[in-house]
């Protein structure tokens, strides 16, 4: 007796990604699914994980995390440090010297990378992992994503305390890793196997988002971390996290125009989303168009090139004249990518016309909003194009581009001026020294700073030549963060020149990565430069009233006071004991020389300069604008109460934009 035919099961919907749906191939009816597993213990899983996630935007994909730093003690050599000697190279390792320092290439990478790539970084527990909380705030406060991965104690508390428990005794389950909670985008502790499962989602999702973008913290207890679990082999599918560029909406995209149409004085703000979004192309057709003035925050800094007629320079407290005087006359003032740093802003005193108003292009409502301007919440790219398209046939007044133009002319000789050295046998200024380098780099070059009174110089100064040269972290403003980054940018792009500016302050701090560059053969180009003192903080305590208390590299005497001899010490000698190539010019002409030598050489280089400081010789223009440091309100000492008189004449200024 022949069997009757079967019938086809019923054509499936049709979802959104075609016939097959958004959940992939349709299964036959009347099987279950068989789901296969994988051993592995908690630390392996995660890894295998990392491995197999991807970002894409317009059409590129590369690894959400490219690799691992690692320091290892009690609670990851076991877990984590087994798991990546087991994964071979799909998760390419790097060792540190300082957890902190592990944290800041890992930045350096992700900005160099336009924050679609990252890296992560694991540490034991205890001093190990408290010593991640500054780079976690230092990646926050910046929006860069980086993944931490500290070792944590016990969950089954099999003893307790453990080497290195913080004992709290009214919650037992605190850990010192709960100091990363407030600095974290993102938060958990794994405390069994099958949690990892929506923990490891959710952090990708949020490493990959970017408007969420910042630092992950995933704390993972020793014992957890070696503990064996069948995984879901879906858990190991690869994940490709798609990074959007979402266009504006049509209401407020005419609100927008319409404000840029009737302005008079208009001024935008190039903020460091315009790089992450890499919309210069679209930064500069809007300029081309329009003519509007440009000018750049810090992170900004770069949108364009420095030539190009609409780029006026640094905003702000740090800025250039000409930026700086257009925004106190600006009647409208366009934010593109940029948070409003008080720096920017100079605490609210810079934007001074009585009826100014903001329009604020960002892909984050919350920085959208700010001084009440009117949103454009979009990704920078696109949000430019669009604004470029509904301005069409609208330019600024021919006056109003004569006036700018004059006045970058006027910056650009203060510039030349600062540049360069009036004697070739004495011994340099800083501003000499950042001449030195614009003359020997090109627009392949990286040139990354972060602390001390050479951000200042550099926002000012420099003559940015491409998107990505200038690096300058002053978000958080981190002393120590230079050095670190130039390894994990050298890392992102390799055969690149990249140049870590530090001050003798600074290299005091963190040192240590030198030793890493060394022992990877990362021809980092490090130009240290000795004052013999806290020069930036000392200004500042000199104009607050502090008399530059506590800040000098001197011979202390025994009633107090400091002798006018430095300190004999010699960085120049310590760079060279941590396998450094050193270089020591003692004049001008020597510096160039330097450089030159240290941007040719194919190893971790330093180029050791000791810089003028006499008030006698000129150096760099000072500050345009102010910057709201508050100072004694009472005091006995003439130059406390003198500060305070000019500070309460400065602070009338500050507005509040409603």
């Amino acid at each position: 007796m022949a069997r009757a035919a079967r019938r086809p099961p019923a054509a499936a919907p049709r979802g959104p990604r075609g016939p097959r749906g958004p959940r992939g191939p349709r299964r036959p009816r009347g099987r279950r699914p068989v789901t296969t597993t994988r051993r592995l213990t908690v630390a392996q899983a995660l890894i295998a994980f990392l491995a197999r996630q991807y970002t894409e935007r317009d059409g590129e994909r590369q690894r959400l995390i490219a690799a691992c730093w690692g320091i290892f003690g009690h609670g990851n050599v076991a877990g984590i440090g087994q798991a990546l000697l087991e994964s071979g190279d799909a998760m390419p390792y790097h060792q540190g010297r300082n957890e902190q320092a592990m944290v800041h290439a890992a930045v350096g990478w992700a900005r160099h990378r336009d924050r679609l790539s990252a890296h992560a970084v694991t540490t034991s527990i205890g001093p190990g992992a408290t010593n991640l909380v500054t780079g976690a705030a230092l990646a926050t406060v910046n929006r860069l994503p980086v993944l931490l991965l500290p070792g944590d104690t016990f969950a089954t508390r099999p003893a307790d305390p453990v080497l290195q428990q913080l004992e709290h005794p009214g919650a037992g389950d605190v850990s010192v890793n709960d100091c990363l909670r407030p600095v974290s985008r993102y938060f958990d502790r794994i405390t069994r196997p099958e949690a990892l499962i929506p923990a490891a989602l959710q952090a990708a999702r949020v490493l990959a988002d970017p408007v969420e973008a910042g630092a992950v913290t995933l704390a993972l207890p020793q014992d957890v971390q070696a503990e064996a679990y069948d995984w879901p082999e879906e858990f190991f599918a690869e994940r490709v996290w798609h990074v959007r560029r979402p266009g504006p909406d049509p209401a407020e995209l005419a609100a927008a125009a319409a404000a840029v149409r009737a302005a008079r004085r208009p001024l935008l703000i190039a903020g460091g989303g315009v790089h992450h979004s890499a919309a210069e192309d679209a930064l500069r057709a809007l300029a081309d168009a329009t003519g509007i003035p440009v000018a750049s925050t810090q992170a900004g800094k770069g949108s364009l090139h420095h030539a190009h007629p609409s780029d006026v320079g640094g905003i702000g407290h740090t800025g250039t004249a000409v930026a700086d005087d257009l925004a106190r006359t600006a009647d409208l003032v366009i934010g593109a990518g940029t948070r409003y740093s008080d720096f920017t802003t100079a605490s609210n005193t810079l934007f001074a016309a009585p009826g100014v108003r903001f329009v604020n292009l960002n892909i984050a409502p919350s920085d959208a909003h700010k001084l009440a301007a009117l949103p454009l919440v979009a990704d920078a790219r696109t949000g430019l194009e669009a604004l470029t398209r509904a301005l069409a046939g609208h330019r600024v007044a021919e006056a109003y581009e004569k006036e700018y133009t004059a006045g970058k002319q006027a910056w650009e000789q203060a510039v030349t001026r600062a540049f360069t050295a009036r004697d070739e046998a004495a011994r340099p200024t800083q501003a000499q020294v950042l001449g030195a380098l614009d003359a020997v780099v090109d627009g392949t070059d990286v040139v990354i700073n972060a602390a001390g009174s050479l951000p200042g110089d550099l926002h000012k100064l420099w003559r940015a030549r491409s998107r990505r040269q200038y690096h300058l972290e002053y978000g958080y403003s981190c002393m120590g963060y230079e050095i670190p980054a130039a390894i994990g940018v050298a890392l992102a792009e390799p055969g690149r020149p990249v140049w870590a500016l530090v001050g003798d302050g600074t290299y005091l701090m963190m040192p240590t990565e030198l030793v890493t560059a060394v022992q990877e053969d990362i021809p980092v180009k490090v130009v240290l430069i000795q004052n013999h003192g806290y020069a930036s903080i000392g200004g500042l305590s000199e104009a607050v009233g502090g008399e530059r208390y506590g800040t000098a590299y001197r011979f202390r005497a025994a009633d107090g006071t400091y002798t006018g001899d430095p300190l004999p010490v010699d960085l120049a000698a310590n760079a060279a004991s941590l396998g450094m190539h050193v270089l020591r010019p003692r004049t001008a002409g020597e510096l160039r020389r330097a450089l030159a030598e240290a941007r040719a050489c194919d190893r971790p280089t330093c180029v050791y300069v000791e810089t003028e400081t006499a008030d006698t010789v000129p150096g760099a223009p000072p500050a345009q604008a102010w910057w709201d440091v508050p100072v004694a309100g009472a005091a006995t000492r003439p130059a406390a109460r003198r500060a305070r008189q000019e500070y309460e004449s400065r602070a009338a200024a500050r507005r509040r934009y409603l």
